[in-house]
């Protein structure tokens, strides 16, 4: 906030329409004007009023609000039906070319400043040029499809009924591109956060978490100020979650005719103490959890041998693990604790790096740890955020974790970039052939992306 003459201006808050638009009570909507030309409408409050500088805050940001919730009204039901169609395209394997194309058309279409792909293939749109970033980010690829007997209905048309809208994707996690862009689109349509750059970011995330924003970091040079991820919370929000680290353990062997196995030396063999020490280890790190994000886990996830025919021994037994830590256990501790169990030191135990060319043919090579991160509760992009939404909803914020790994392993836990998660539906139909979120929490999700860069002015 600033103040000119006898009247107070918050920074940010503006609009482009009519010359004088009301004087509600003690706020006043009036014209800037530039050699002649309409410049630009702000909102001044006079500071002559008997009210309080944090009063007059309150009702500024109350008069934005109205004007947003009103803007947003008129676009909800283009909302629900832009999620379905971007439902219907398919975007497994990260093949995220055809749902970037829709996006893309439907953000130019709403007047964004900036709409391109970055060299991986993600889709991004710009509003604004101002000196901090808040980045809006929604992974648009999903799953496959697995068995399709299993759906009830088709996954890329799904249905829409009693409020629901199904499908693969619906709620993990093309549900919160909509209201992000329709939120952007109105922010710019009344001249609201003018000291902002906002990015859209629709990215792929499924085969390697945070691997998009890291190269949006690195190889692009975007580097956000705070980040707000879509994943699906139920509409609370989120500041954290547990990492993980996948892990290669291979074991070597002699491989002989299976009908003399004792001249060989089996691989399957020699793995089979040590996957046995997994499942102990996992009993003992209940024992010491977190006291936020819980306890770590440690589980098998595939096991494959090696042998000349079925005839044979194997000469060869390897077996991926699925490690998910918080914050205290890292890449170090996880390893050392790997090396302990029975039979290590026959092993070879090594975190494998992700190098597979993006449908660009980009490549950005990392290696498949993902930390843990989390905001304290004080933290004041989470205070930001819980009052963004108290003044959304008329309700007290409750704050929360995820259970699965989102971005935020990059956006926080790599790199310390001030991440919170705020989406429509519920986790647990992730992955799962009931994917799906209410049409409503769709819809209410854009009061939030809009208002969210006026809570964080003062940041």
């Amino acid at each position: 906030m600033r103040e000119q003459g006898n009247y107070l201006r918050p920074f940010g808050i503006g609009c482009s329409q009519g010359e004088l638009l009301s004087h509600r009570g003690h706020i006043t909507w009036c014209v800037e004007y530039e050699k002649g030309a309409l410049c630009e409408c702000k909102v001044f409050v006079c500071v002559k009023d008997m009210y309080t500088k944090q009063e007059r805050i309150v009702m500024v940001i109350r008069e934005a609000q109205t004007m947003v919730k009103q803007e947003l009204a008129k676009h909800h039901d283009t909302m629900i039906q832009f999620l379905r169609d971007i439902v219907a395209i398919p975007s497994f394997d990260s093949q995220i070319g055809p749902v970037g194309d829709a996006i893309g058309a439907r953000m130019i279409e709403l007047g964004f400043d900036e709409v391109r792909r970055d060299s991986m293939g993600n889709i991004l749109g710009r509003i604004g040029n101002g000196s901090r970033i808040l980045l809006y980010d929604s992974h648009i690829d999903t799953v496959g499809v697995a068995d399709a007997a299993q759906w009830e209905w088709d996954p890329f048309k799904g249905k829409y009924e009693n409020g629901i809208i199904y499908g693969l994707g619906a709620g993990d996690e093309k549900c919160s591109t909509p209201p992000m862009i329709y939120a952007m689109a109105t922010l710019k349509k009344l001249g609201l956060a003018a000291n902002w750059t906002l990015y859209y970011f629709g990215n792929m995330e499924e085969w390697c978490d945070g691997i998009s924003g890291n190269a949006l970091v690195e190889h692009e040079g975007i580097r956000p100020d705070f980040v707000v991820i879509g994943e699906s919370t139920n509409m609370e929000i989120y500041r954290g979650h547990r990492g993980r680290t996948e892990i290669s353990v291979t074991f070597k062997g002699v491989s002989c005719h299976a009908s003399a196995p004792e001249r060989g030396d089996n691989a399957l063999y020699k793995a089979i103490p040590f996957i046995q020490g997994i499942e102990q280890l996992h009993q003992e790190l209940k024992n010491r959890p977190d006291p936020f994000l819980g306890a770590g886990s440690i589980t098998v996830t595939s096991i494959n041998t090696h042998s000349v025919s079925l005839n044979a021994v194997p000469d060869e037994c390897s077996i991926y693990l699925d490690r998910r830590m918080h914050p205290a256990e890292t890449k170090e501790v996880v390893l050392n604790e790997l090396r302990v169990l029975p039979n290590a030191h026959l092993a070879e135990i090594v975190v494998p790096e992700y190098a597979e060319p993006s449908y660009t043919g980009f490549v950005f090579p990392v290696e498949k740890i993902f930390p843990a991160w989390s905001l304290a509760e004080d933290h004041p992009f989470v205070q930001a955020g819980k009052a963004t939404f108290e003044s959304c909803y008329d309700r007290p914020a409750k704050t929360n974790k995820w259970v699965f790994s989102t971005n935020a392993t990059y956006w926080m836990g790599k790199s310390g970039i001030p991440a919170i998660g705020f989406g429509p539906g519920e986790e647990h139909w992730a992955h799962t052939t009931l994917d799906q979120v209410p049409a409503a929490e769709v819809v209410q999700c854009a009061d939030f992306y809009a208002m969210l860069p006026l809570f964080l002015e003062g940041i």
